[in-house]
């Protein structure tokens, strides 16, 4: 189902519905200040291992990322030292994914490459649902055939025409981005930019 939401003034009831769907263990599709995404509840491992199926990703081979509203509970996900939490505080929100040591407190599934993607994207829409649901959002880019148009990643018409009857909802932010997040591995201390995408890191 196609739902509209806007960057502030949303109707509560309408952001109440999505974070219905992602505590059964529903799957989402919605804007991000990348390109759209697909995601669910980061802390339901049945959901997580479905979208790992719709993408055809092993969990064990390829990193997973979550969305966080904000800094405040990272360490609960993520060991983070103070220079990395300096560096994030400095880019968060916006279009970068920092590679952390994951903790214990994500699903199993996240901790067999004992790393986790974490962002904090610009888009205000992704940010409130995560707030209203109170927990990460595991999040991936949507699986795409090098062949394909690319409106079919940024029209969410069109992306609720593909992906409609593979998720609960597809929220249309408007027309979305093509370029990815800036990736920066910080697990062992040292940030090292390993895929330069959109935005340009503050140190």
């Amino acid at each position: 189902m196609l739902l509209k939401l806007y960057e502030k003034n949303n109707d509560p009831a309408t952001i109440h519905r999505i974070v219905n769907a992602l505590e059964e263990g529903g799957l989402i599709i919605y804007p991000t200040d990348t390109m759209y995404a697909i995601g669910c509840h980061a802390l339901k491992e049945r959901a997580v291992e479905r979208i790992c199926r719709l993408k055809g990703i092993d969990p064990k081979k390829n990193n997973l990322s979550i969305i966080c509203c904000d800094l405040s509970n990272l360490s609960e996900y993520a060991k983070v030292d103070n220079n990395t939490f300096k560096l994030m505080k400095k880019n968060f929100p916006g279009p970068f994914t920092f590679i952390l040591n994951t903790s214990n407190k994500l699903p199993k599934i996240f901790r067999s490459r004992k790393e986790v993607g974490i962002r904090i994207p610009g888009s205000p829409i992704i940010r409130e649902i995560c707030q209203a649901l109170g927990a990460p959002i595991m999040t991936a880019t949507l699986p795409y055939g090098e062949n394909e148009e690319i409106e079919y990643c940024t029209d969410p018409e069109l992306i609720d025409e593909k992906f409609g009857n593979e998720v609960d909802y597809v929220i249309d932010g408007g027309i979305g981005g093509i370029e990815p997040s800036t990736v920066v591995d910080c697990t062992d201390g040292q940030p090292e930019i390993v895929r330069q995408g959109k935005g340009i890191l503050h140190e």
